[in-house]
């Protein structure tokens, strides 16, 4: 299992009328969490899409327990729970606030897609080599 952790203020314009954030705006935190987790791996989205694949997010789901706030710094914990085998790689996330709480959890799954031809591809050899010594074979 890999985990990163990330943080992020949380600025006025991702907030309601309600002074809580709007739900809509996960989707760009769990993003952060992602490209984080991938940078601190030593690749970038932008490094992968040099190396010919592209990562489309396929599906997303999130669950709200909690609310953020305007200015709370807020942790993205981004978690990889298994070493992708084929075309597709799941990232969960869990987003905490200043005091450990859980707010929100979520799950994206993307795939990985080859630039030349659109159809999907494993994961390229370079980031399968860098994340397999997190994950025990079993």
């Amino acid at each position: 299992m890999y985990e990163h952790l990330t943080t992020v203020r949380v600025r006025y314009a991702e907030t309601d009328q309600m002074n809580i954030v709007y739900y809509g705006n996960y989707a760009q935190y769990f993003e952060v969490g992602r490209a984080e987790c991938i940078r601190a791996l030593g690749f970038t989205y932008k490094q992968m899409e040099e190396m010919g694949v592209r990562m489309p997010v396929v599906a997303m789901e999130a669950k709200f327990l909690r609310p953020a706030h305007y200015d709370d710094l807020i942790t993205i914990k981004t978690i990889l729970k298994s070493l992708p085998t084929q075309h597709e790689i799941c990232f969960e996330h869990e987003v905490y606030n200043e005091r450990k709480k859980l707010l929100t959890t979520g799950k994206v799954t993307l795939y990985f897609i080859n630039t030349l031809t659109n159809k999907r591809m494993g994961m390229p050899a370079d980031f399968l080599a860098t994340l397999a010594p997190y994950f025990t074979i079993q």
